[in-house]
């Protein structure tokens, strides 16, 4: 099944790396990746593409580095430099391509340019027809 990068913005090749567990946190979860970069306050994506652009060394110096700080998984706090070593073999080796930008026509003179005018004018209408049928200040009872 094929994506829509509408209405899935995420490079696919990430899934791999960022849905790979780490280890188990103090309540008996199961932590991703995306989760523990995700406690760390980081955009998980966006980590993950600044990992990609990074040489290997580099993705894994970086990486073990984030990991020590994730203080709720026990076994990261003893092995984060292994389990950034083996994490980095699931990165992809080249950054993903940009996916394409689609920009509207620009719109000539007079024309209704949005979706915002036309619901503005419809309500408009609807607020006047509501005064034409239903009275201005209602049916006097």
């Amino acid at each position: 099944m094929t994506r829509l990068r509408g209405l899935y913005p995420h490079p696919p090749e990430f899934e791999r790396f960022l849905y790979a567990p780490v280890g188990t946190d103090r309540k008996g979860s199961s932590v991703t990746v995306l989760s523990a970069l995700a406690r760390l306050g980081l955009d998980p994506w966006t980590e993950t593409a600044a990992l990609v652009a990074l040489s290997r060394d580099a993705a894994r110096a970086r990486l073990g580095l984030l990991l020590s700080k994730v203080w709720d998984v026990p076994a990261l706090g003893r092995d984060h430099g292994t389990v950034a070593q083996e994490l980095t073999l699931l990165l992809p080796d080249t950054p993903p391509k940009a996916a394409p930008t689609w920009q509207a026509a620009p719109l000539a003179a007079g024309r209704l340019g949005s979706g915002t005018a036309i619901w503005t004018i419809l309500a408009i209408l609807f607020v006047v027809a509501q005064l034409l049928f239903g009275g201005l200040f209602g049916s006097g009872e």
